[in-house]
């Protein structure tokens, strides 16, 4: 149990790692071509600076908890249980791991849908594609000038946990059958 837990640990700081540098090359104006930290006013407003920097306190945390818990063992029951494997540690964390790794993808939900209002051009992007990013419209708008973004990350967290996205028509049929198991 303990090798499992540690193993979806690894997962979980994987993904939410890939995601947050998905968001740091989204703000960065050199790499993406958009303005600054994805606010059409740089300098007098910072955007999604905040954000990426939540994205990334959120990761830095994840690799905190991700030390494999089956590598520590302390024998308990006057040395009866001379080796525990930490499962129950080891298990309890991946909740917290779960909603740290949930917020950074919906930020990343919100940088990527930011970063396509602001494109230049006037191009649709793929019929799917615009169905999502009305679906993220219709819960949180499009951020024109600073405001808390608590609200919209936290918005932008249920969309992503809740299945919200999957039920954009098309979503659920275009994702890739890894198991038979219902989402």
């Amino acid at each position: 149990m303990a090798f499992a837990a540690d193993q979806i640990a690894l997962g979980l700081c994987e993904i939410g790692s890939m995601s947050e540098r998905r968001i740091a090359m989204l703000v960065d104006p050199v790499l993406s071509g958009l303005p600054a930290f994805l606010t059409p006013n740089p300098g007098l407003n910072s955007g999604f600076m905040i954000a990426q920097v939540s994205a990334a306190a959120l990761v830095s945390e994840n690799k905190q908890r991700a030390m494999p818990a089956s590598v520590d063992s302390i024998p308990t029951s006057a040395n009866q249980e001379d080796h525990v494997s930490m499962a129950a540690h080891g298990a309890r964390r991946l909740l917290a791991m779960a909603e740290n790794t949930a917020n950074v993808v919906g930020i990343e939900l919100l940088s990527a849908t930011q970063g396509l209002d602001l494109h230049p051009g006037t191009e649709k992007s793929a019929p799917l594609l615009e169905a999502v990013i009305a679906r993220v419209r219709a819960d949180i708008p499009t951020l024109d000038d600073d405001r808390m973004m608590a609200p919209d990350m936290e918005a932008a967290r249920v969309l992503v946990t809740s299945g919200a996205l999957l039920e954009v028509e098309g979503v659920a049929a275009a994702l890739p059958k890894v198991c038979d198991a219902p989402l």
